[in-house]
């Protein structure tokens, strides 16, 4: 996308990523329903809508992008004669879209635009981090019964007639099994829905670990089977573009952008943040998923928001997941995660976790402040990055710096 204000894709685009949500609303999926009563083009007027929300956020569709739009009004003009505006579960699913590219390159911008011009109801959107949260808590739900994560799976589905995955990415072999289950339970089952999802992947290099790999080649297989794999790889990482307002001027930052990084952590560049180091007895236990984690201060700030002080080594170096995090985000808009060790200082697990904690802050609009004493969240060899840094190293673009000379390794500059 070209354009002169706002952003496509990321923190903020729409509802704080990451919830599941229904599509349909004031994008246009009124028009679509008018449209099919009228036997008008259902794919002109998703194409229509989306490139009115692009001119609504200020941008105009790149040659990639535009493909991908393409592909997913075709596929509203699939489901429109054949199942009656995706009336689900079907004999025949439509055939689904898997758009992959680098990190910022609009892919959930489309979706969510693609998804918004739909009548409501018709779409089931959820984050992949949420999902396996979701979905351990209705597996648990059902412990006692046969079947427990299948039932589970079919409650988070419900009823809709397409489910869209936003940062599909599977790194752990018991995640590729259930995402495997899930797949075929889409496309084989006898709900037969439509799956759209977007990755930084494409569907080969999903988990990536030749130990592994093997394990998701089946649904690797069932992935290029029911989905249409489209690429979204323009060369501007959107991300790291500014917002404008739409005066012309910068706009204020709100949310994951409000965030910093901050070497080493002085009281200056705290305050500079409106941020005041808590007091030792300020310290707190927090019960996370039925287990205490230990934070040094977790408290309101009186305007309505609430802010959570916590060390790396609590938040990052203890086995901490995904699932935590989400709980996190729902209590607390604002973390400030102190104590960051130097990149090499971190445990290989303690760098994954803090890869999950940026990627969940991104998703679900937290600001994000890191404190550490030197460059707090950034490897300064590529080949110490883990899976996936390509997608951080682009979200922590959205921060502000604010490094010390003092916290910069020798022979750098402060950026």
């Amino acid at each position: 996308m070209t354009g002169r204000r706002g952003r496509p894709t990321g923190a903020g685009s729409s509802e704080r990523a990451g919830t599941t949500r229904r599509s349909g609303g004031p994008a246009g999926g009124d028009s679509f329903a008018i449209m099919k009563i009228r036997g008008g083009d259902p794919a002109a007027e998703i194409r229509a809508a989306v490139d009115r929300r692009a001119a609504r956020d200020g941008f105009a569709l790149d040659r990639y992008q535009r493909a991908a739009a393409d592909r997913l009004a075709r596929l509203a003009a699939d489901a429109a004669p054949r199942r009656g505006l995706f009336h689900a579960h079907g004999p025949h699913p439509v055939r689904g879209v898997y758009l992959w590219g680098p990190p910022g390159r609009g892919k959930t911008w489309l979706m969510d635009a693609w998804s918004a011009a739909l009548p409501p109801g018709l779409v089931r959107r959820v984050h992949f981090h949420d999902f396996f949260r979701r979905l351990q808590d209705a597996a648990f739900a059902h412990k006692d019964e046969a079947g427990a994560i299948d039932t589970a799976m079919v409650e988070l589905v419900g009823d809709a007639a397409v489910v869209c995955f936003d940062e599909f990415h599977v790194h752990d072999p018991g995640d590729a099994m259930l995402v495997t289950r899930l797949l075929r339970e889409l496309a084989e089952g006898r709900r037969r829905t439509t799956l759209v999802a977007t990755s930084n992947y494409p569907p080969e290099g999903l988990l990536p670990n030749p130990l592994f790999h093997h394990l998701f080649e089946p649904a690797i297989a069932l992935i290029e089977q029911s989905l249409d794999v489209v690429t979204v790889a323009g060369g501007t990482d959107y991300r790291t573009l500014a917002p404008d307002t739409d005066e012309g001027g910068p706009a204020t930052p709100t949310g994951f952008r409000a965030g910093a990084i901050l070497a080493p952590g002085d009281d200056a560049q705290l305050a500079a943040h409106g941020l005041l180091r808590p007091a030792p007895d300020a310290r707190v236990v927090l019960e996370v998923n039925r287990r205490p984690l230990t934070a040094r201060s977790a408290e309101p700030d009186g305007g309505g928001s609430a802010t959570l002080w916590i060390d790396h080594a609590s938040l990052c170096e203890t086995p901490t997941s995904s699932a935590d995090y989400l709980v996190l985000a729902e209590r607390f808009d604002t973390w400030v995660v102190d104590a960051v060790p130097a990149w090499a200082d971190c445990s290989h697990e303690g760098r994954q976790r803090l890869a999950s904690v940026i990627d969940i802050a991104y998703d679900r609009d937290v600001r994000l402040v890191l404190v550490g004493p030197d460059r707090p969240g950034e490897p300064l060899d590529p080949a110490d990055a883990p899976p996936d840094h390509d997608r951080t190293a682009s979200r922590l673009t959205q921060l502000t710096r604010s490094v010390a000379r003092s916290a910069v390794p020798s022979g750098e500059a402060a950026r």
